[in-house]
């Protein structure tokens, strides 16, 4: 059984850590954690401090680590987060364990779609057994694809055996955004539930939730969603990132550019920087094949 069953011990933990609670994660009592769910529990644990920040503190307490797959698996992801070219060697634990291992598969997805090979990471995923995580990373793949018709397809897939579990619940709220209309709603639903309760809220988790109320036109309320997310991390990437987005709407000229200063500094090459540079290089571009003529009035 998947040790992330939402039937199972490891369920709180588990939607912390994909609510983006990761401190959270880390900070909580798995004391009463049976034996058997030891190592998925360091992963999450892993996977957390990564998420933090803390790859290169992960990667060095895993160097030793070659007969765990799970293990060397996180290590090869920590290692790929401080900027190390594992890519050969993720591809040899993929030949040796990808076909049973959840954690290979999950990690060799992810970093096969960071450098550009998206049917590679399709491909391993595909061979999970009832992996609601892997089905969560194949939904975000096919998002990243501009291809929502295949994600909705891998949720309604999942939702047949899996029910009403949260991630079914986060993919089909992650294809709504995309869809629109009454889906907004039914998003905004499942983010808010996830963003206003003690053990899932995050900035992340927040973020997620002002998306969708900034989708259905409630700017009121992103905007409080927002600051509770800036409450918790002044300098969350996507908390700025979508403060821009809000003021922008908003007209406050003042504040987007003091914002655009600030995620900078967090994260000079973060998507809503880099658009927005690549579409004011094509506007200048344009704009200097006209030459403006004005014609003075009699």
């Amino acid at each position: 059984m998947d040790p992330y069953s939402h039937e199972g011990e490891l369920l709180n933990i588990h939607t912390a850590f994909h609510a983006g609670a990761h401190q959270q994660v880390l900070d909580f009592d798995t004391s009463g954690f049976s034996s058997a769910n030891a190592l998925p529990v360091r992963v999450l644990q892993l996977r957390s401090q990564i998420a933090l920040g803390q790859a290169k503190e992960v990667a060095s307490s895993l160097t030793k680590e070659t007969t765990t797959p799970d293990l060397v698996a996180i290590r090869l992801l920590a290692e790929y987060e401080t900027g190390k070219d594992v890519l050969a060697d993720v591809k040899k634990l993929v030949e040796k364990q990808g076909q049973e291992n959840l954690t290979v598969q999950l990690v060799a997805g992810i970093i096969f779609e960071r450098v550009g090979e998206t049917e590679e990471a399709l491909s391993v995923l595909s061979k999970h057994e009832g992996s609601l995580d892997a089905v969560a990373l194949t939904v975000q793949i096919h998002l990243q694809q501009n291809r929502a018709d295949l994600a909705l397809k891998e949720a309604q897939r999942a939702r047949k055996w899996a029910q009403d579990s949260l991630l079914v619940n986060l993919a089909e709220s992650w294809v709504g955004l995309r869809e629109g209309g009454e889906k907004y709603q039914s998003a905004f639903y499942v983010f808010e539930e996830l963003a206003q309760t003690s053990q899932s809220q995050s900035p992340h988790s927040l973020v997620a939730q002002a998306v969708s109320e900034l989708h259905l036109g409630r700017l009121p309320e992103a905007e409080a969603a927002l600051q509770q997310a800036v409450q918790l991390d002044a300098n969350n990437a996507d908390t700025l990132a979508n403060l821009i987005v809000l003021n922008t709407i908003l007209g406050k000229k003042d504040e987007v550019t003091r914002l655009k200063e600030q995620l900078a500094g967090v994260d000079s090459e973060h998507q809503v920087l880099t658009d927005w540079a690549e579409k004011k290089q094509a506007f200048d571009q344009a704009k200097a094949k006209y030459t403006p003529k004005f014609e003075v009035a009699a």
